[in-house]
């Protein structure tokens, strides 16, 4: 394999990683806001105990997406700043404003409820402006003046496309936050909670399956390129579609406890499903960062630079991952903080 296809799938693995981490913390976020004034359910409360401890750990991907990016193809920095230089810095404003809020509020308690309402509104703002960059790649609203190029702001917020990209995106991180909220719900034994987010996942789910099936298709008008090469990619969505299929209905599989499905094989397929339409999205992309002026083989860095990047994403890795994934089983398995009341405010 060339070693530019090396670095694009390693650049996609951080985004896949950061995308379904960030979809359900953002999520999260949003259900935490929804429910904060029900009292007929626990909904909040296990939405506030997943965001509690995870939020650092997804914005490490976001670092490790961006350090990848400009160190393996810095020749896309002055294109993809100047589509992603607005969106970004609006991204990197929210999050630190969120951030602020997370550390803060858990020592002073009257800006919990502050809190909520931060992180909630955050949660719907940031995965919109950071999907909003997606349809903008694609060509057509992107022009070249001299050596300056310009975002068609007019035609993009006029798009079908952009606004079938961003419901996609919105769904997405409430079907997957529901999903592993429901999960999380089940492993502290609040079987009325599961149901809550249960019932939540079964609406969104046909909902997201909409919207990505509305995105593809406004791409005919739009950028017929892409959608060739998506057609092109039959095997990886046709695999997706299955995906999907087993972990939807894994939520009507039967189960020993008193409400049915199965969410731990819900989210694990809906996770896979998510990885191989997104491996085929940007398959179709290829060989292209932003069409039709900057290509992988363009932006790439050279191959000393590539090989010391490499071993220095190895060697972190390797250190990363046994902690990810010890984090990871303690926090869902410590009964002690799964089970815990929520204090009073």
């Amino acid at each position: 394999m060339e070693d530019v296809y090396i670095a694009i799938i390693i650049l996609w693995a951080f985004l896949f990683i950061y995308a379904i981490a960030g979809s359900i913390d953002f999520g999260a976020g949003f259900w935490a806001m929804y429910y904060r004034k029900r009292t007929d359910t626990k909904a909040a409360s296990v939405a506030n105990r997943y965001l509690s401890p995870s939020w650092e750990v997804t914005n490490v991907f976001l670092v490790l997406l961006v350090v990848a990016l400009v160190g393996f193809f810095p020749g896309a920095a002055s294109s993809l700043g100047t589509l992603m230089i607005v969106p970004f810095c609006l991204v990197l404003f929210l999050l630190t404003i969120r951030s602020a809020f997370m550390v803060y509020s858990y020592s002073v308690q009257k800006y919990t409820n502050m809190l909520v309402i931060i992180s909630g509104i955050t949660g719907l703002l940031i995965p919109a402006l950071l999907v909003s960059i997606l349809p903008a790649a694609i060509g057509g609203f992107i022009e070249t003046v001299g050596n300056r190029q310009y975002v068609l702001i007019d035609q993009l917020f006029t798009s079908p496309t952009f606004y079938t990209h961003l419901g996609f995106g919105l769904s997405t991180e409430l079907f997957l936050s529901s999903l592993l909220l429901s999960d999380y719900a089940r492993e502290a034994n609040s079987e009325e909670t599961y149901r809550v987010y249960r019932r939540n996942a079964i609406i969104l789910g046909p909902i997201t399956l909409s919207f990505a099936v509305a995105a593809i298709m406004t791409l005919i008008p739009e950028a017929f390129w892409m959608f060739e090469n998506m057609v092109n990619e039959w095997l990886w969505f046709s695999l997706s579609l299955f995906a999907f299929a087993i972990g939807y209905s894994a939520l009507w599989w039967p189960s020993k406890k008193t409400t049915v499905g199965h969410p731990r094989i819900a989210v694990l397929f809906i996770a896979l499903q998510f990885g191989l339409a997104s491996f085929a999205y940007g398959s179709a992309h290829m060989p292209y960062f932003l069409y039709p002026n900057v290509t992988i083989y363009d932006a790439f860095t050279n191959e000393v630079m590539f090989h010391s990047l490499l071993i220095g994403y190895g060697v972190g890795m390797a250190v990363l991952v046994p902690i990810f994934f010890w984090f990871w089983r303690l926090f869902m398995k410590d009964k002690r903080y799964l089970k815990q009341e929520e204090s009073p405010h």
